[in-house]
């Protein structure tokens, strides 16, 4: 079982690594989705985590997951950049204006990862059909999991269509990252119905759910002790 936190500050990833997670996301811009941080931050980031690691957002704006050449340059030298860092990976989703994934963007991308690992992101969302959408995810090795709710509705609503994706995902190399909504109290029942091994948290396990407040060590312990009860099992 992975529990995956999300870290806007080289604080956060302190907190993050003392009270127990086993892999930062690290954003900027998170009331806007989540962004590509800043070179600065990523350095620290990877330096404070040091034995956990850190994977990083690769989003150059908010507009929508829709990216033209401009901004898949902008990307690829990000992507170019973060793996100067030492980060072990990147999060990045790319779509068509129609919904579905956009082939040849996510391959440009790709390519400039090299030996990253490599996060579809809630980008996966907003496409309707997701069994097919995840095969042609499977198709890249690269790509290690996809961060998803399995639609719109946050993760304690998604519980059927979590264990559907999370069975078509047994038959390839992705892992289902569950995220968005999943809350402490929600978590034994979601990990035990959809069958995920590794869960994404946000405000959800902060002080007062808001990411202007910090991580809370109370929550943090509570979600801890259901991942490693559930993993003995």
């Amino acid at each position: 079982m992975i529990l995956e936190v999300i870290a806007i500050s080289v604080s956060d990833v302190r907190d993050a690594v003392r009270l127990g997670a086993d892999r930062i996301e690290l954003v900027t811009g998170i009331a806007e989705g989540g962004l590509t941080p800043s070179l600065g931050l990523i350095e620290a980031a990877v330096t404070a985590a040091a034995s956990i690691p850190v994977n990083v957002m690769v989003r150059p704006h908010s507009q929508s997951f829709c990216y033209k050449e401009d901004d898949l340059g902008v990307m690829v030298r990000d992507i170019e950049t973060i793996r100067q860092t030492g980060a072990a990976g990147i999060v990045l989703g790319t779509l068509t204006s129609s919904g579905g994934i956009h082939i040849p963007a996510l391959e440009k991308l790709l390519v400039a990862a090299e030996r990253l690992d490599v996060t579809f992101h809630r980008a996966f969302d907003e496409i309707q059909d997701q069994l097919s959408a995840l095969q042609s995810i499977a198709a890249y090795p690269q790509i290690s999991r996809i961060l998803t709710s399995g639609g719109q509705a946050p993760v304690p609503r998604a519980i059927p269509r979590l264990r559907e994706l999370n069975e078509a995902a047994r038959h390839t190399n992705l892992r289902i990252l569950a995220g968005h909504g999943l809350t402490p109290d929600a978590l034994d029942e979601v990990l035990k119905e959809t069958g995920v091994t590794e869960v994404h948290f946000g405000s959800a396990i902060r002080e007062d759910n808001t990411f202007a407040s910090p991580i809370s060590a109370v929550k943090m312990q509570h979600v801890r002790k259901i991942i490693d009860s559930r993993s003995l099992i």
